[in-house]
């Protein structure tokens, strides 16, 4: 059974148990799967492709980095440093005290007003690596500046947030 000349067999037997061994977990490796199988598309679109299973084993191994990277911008929540206005009981619901979402509101807004305050090129620069998790030279090239440009960006923001996070504190 052939797709757009990949074997769909070896892809879903050969190529999955080996993605299922890297990430060890099902799941994830039929998304790294599907994921490469979009990018092939995408590929053979703008190309011929000459060796399409090949190419597939090579995207997927490309997309696995990518959901490794991604992954690693994430920690998990350890058991015992729980807030102590979080209930883990299962029966209980999840019921933050009307003081820690007005905190947690001021903070945000805090937050937004020192980004507001930003350049504008500052503040896309900032966006686009710290919120979408972006590499300082995929924003560089993004923008179509320089990567030292993004750093300067990016350390203008964060001094700022530092300045800011200071002040709120004392």
């Amino acid at each position: 059974m052939e797709w757009n000349g990949i074997n769909l067999r070896w892809a879903y037997t050969d190529l999955l148990l080996s993605l299922g061994r890297k990430t060890q977990c099902l799941q994830r490796a039929h998304d790294v799967l599907h994921d490469a199988f979009i990018r092939f598309v995408l590929a053979s679109q703008r190309a011929r492709i000459e060796q399409p299973n090949a190419y597939l084993r090579r995207v997927a191994h490309s997309v696995l980095i990518d959901h490794y990277r991604d992954a690693s911008r994430f920690l998990p929540m350890p058991e015992g440093d729980l807030e102590p206005w979080m209930d883990t009981r299962q029966d209980a619901g999840f019921a933050p005290s009307a003081e820690h979402l007005a905190d947690l509101q001021q903070r945000l807004d805090a937050i937004q007003r020192i980004l507001d305050h930003l350049p504008p090129r500052c503040r896309e620069v900032f966006w686009l690596a710290r919120i979408e998790g972006h590499r300082q030279v995929e924003v560089a090239r993004m923008l179509g500046i320089g990567v030292s440009m993004v750093e300067r960006h990016l350390v203008r923001a964060l001094l700022d947030l530092r300045e800011a996070r200071e002040q709120f504190a004392s």
